[in-house]
Order: structure tokens, then C-alpha cells, then sequence
């Protein structure tokens, strides 16, 4: 079973930040966007100088689930955890959620989950990585790798507001309502009721750089920097930890520290964290 530790020793090992030029279409951000995606796939999988169909067979063997633009995650790791894959073209640029807000954790349960992601293995509850590339051109700048529980409050947190505001809308006078998943819609807004109207939320949240700039910066004269946080419960429950430190002894510029960084839900408290980061 694949996990962090695998992705970030073959980043190390790999020691290049070039996309895949693969991708085409008209719409060049998404292109960049699945490279990205691509890119971080060969991280867990191991697939970087391979033949394609060498390349597919590890994502098999690697992933139970690979995602689409419409549904979350964007990728999952067979007995492991959920990816989620988020490119940012500018390093003090937010990071657009759309519909979902984040998540510290993903259940089975979420109503945005295709029938093919419930269905892709026996799973209730996973916990969620947030992979955050900053690209320029045909590069990655800055790659980030960030659990959601982490990073995020708890689902409680979102939840109490996004109903909040779907209750207000719906409670408006005057206007007729039709039952959605999104913050609401209104039927018949015209006098020949052929036009509605649909509500939908737009989530946003600062990127991780910003978040934890209290234990990380990025080095600026570096052509690339990998950072990553891991609370403790994760790191001690990750068996393959220890080779992390045997591939530090021969790549200097991988870094491993002991950090304390602020609970998503009170930050008044202080939970323990390994930092890891790369630069070259």
C-alpha cells in the first residue's frame, strides 16, 4: 500500500519539477492543470520514466479510484488515503474550492462522491491529502502536501454556515423555491417562469505556504521547493517513515523538523508536526 512517504521519496529521487506536455485542448489552464494531476499520480505510483503502459499499470496497482472534474477526490490511494490536487499559478494566490468547502477528512457519506468512488473499495472514512502545485509555464515552482485534518476545521465549521445561509435564502418571501444541493434555486423568476435562478456557493482557502508561514518559507532563489506537514498520530502510523532518513544521508537539501503548528478547530493549541522540505 502507497502512502506519503513513497511520494516524497520519488520526488527526491526524481529531481524534476517539468510537467508532462502530454495534455492538449483549447483550454490550456485545465491542460496544465491535469499535468499537474498527472504529475503528482506518478509520485505515488512511481511512473515517471516508464513506458505509457507500464505507466497505467502502476496507477492500477497504486490507485482504487481516479476522479473527474465534477465529483471529489481526485484521486485515491488503494487502502490509503484521498488526494486532492489543487494548481495556484501565483504564490500568494488562494485556492479555489467551488461548490465544496474543505474537508479535514473524506466519508463515503459526502452527497458530491460518485456511486464509483463509494463503490471503489470497502471504505467509510479517509483522510484527505491536499497536494498544492504553484506552476509556471511548463514548471512547478513550489508543490506543497498537506492533510486536511491539518489544515482545515472540521466539517461542523462549514457546515453550520452553509446551512445558515441556505435557510435565510429559502426563507425569503415571495419567491418560489425548488429543493438542490446548492445554496438554493428559484423557479419561474420571470413573468413567462421560464428562467431560474441558481444559488451556489464559492469556496476559498489561503494556500498553505500562507498558513504555515510561522514554521516554513520557501526559499526564493531555489528553481524549486517541496514542503509538507504531517501532525504526529499521522507520522508514528506511518511505517515507512524510516526512509525518509536513510535518503536524507544522501540528499542533503531534504530536511526533516519537529514543529508544533496551530489545531484547525482551536488554535489556541499546539499539535505536534513533522516538516519535511526539499529544495534544488
Amino acid at each position: 500500500m502507497k502512502n506519503i512517504i513513497d511520494a516524497i521519496s520519488t520526488l527526491v529521487r526524481l529531481d524534476d519539477n517539468r510537467l508532462s506536455g502530454d495534455h492538449s485542448g483549447s483550454n490550456r489552464i485545465n491542460a496544465v492543470g491535469y499535468a499537474l494531476e498527472d504529475y503528482i499520480k506518478n509520485l505515488f505510483a512511481d511512473g515517471f520514466n516508464c513506458s505509457e503502459r507500464e505507466r497505467r499499470e502502476k496507477w492500477s496497482a497504486t490507485f482504487s479510484y481516479l476522479g473527474n472534474d465534477a465529483n471529489p477526490p481526485d484521486i485515491i490511494l488503494k487502502g490509503g488515503d484521498a488526494i486532492e490536487v489543487k494548481k495556484i499559478q501565483s504564490d500568494n494566490a488562494a485556492l479555489a474550492l467551488n461548490s465544496s468547502y474543505p474537508k479535514q477528512i473524506l466519508s463515503r457519506d459526502n452527497p458530491l462522491l460518485s456511486k464509483a468512488c463509494r463503490e471503489a473499495e470497502d471504505w467509510s472514512e479517509k483522510d484527505i491529502i491536499y497536494a498544492v502545485g504553484v506552476v509556471s509555464g511548463s514548471r512547478i515552482k513550489s508543490l506543497c502536501m498537506i492533510y486536511g485534518r491539518d489544515y482545515c476545521a472540521s466539517s461542523d465549521c462549514y457546515d453550520r454556515i452553509r446551512r445558515s445561509i441556505k435557510n435565510g435564502v429559502e426563507t425569503s418571501a415571495g419567491l418560489e423555491f425548488a429543493p438542490t444541493r446548492e445554496l438554493g434555486r428559484v423557479n419561474r423568476v420571470d413573468p413567462l417562469g421560464i428562467t431560474y435562478l441558481r444559488i451556489r456557493g464559492m469556496w476559498h482557502i489561503e494556500n498553505p505556504w500562507k498558513v504555515f508561514g510561522y514554521v516554513y518559507r520557501r526559499n526564493a532563489r531555489a528553481a524549486f521547493n517541496f514542503m509538507c506537514l504531517i501532525d504526529a498520530d499521522k507520522w508514528f502510523g506511518l511505517e515507512n517513515r524510516g526512509a525518509l532518513l536513510e535518503l536524507q544521508k544522501n540528499y542533503p537539501s531534504l530536511q526533516l523538523a519537529d514543529v508544533r503548528i496551530h489545531d484547525p478547530d482551536n488554535p489556541a493549541r499546539l499539535n505536534d508536526a513533522k516538516l519535511i522540505s526539499y529544495e534544488f
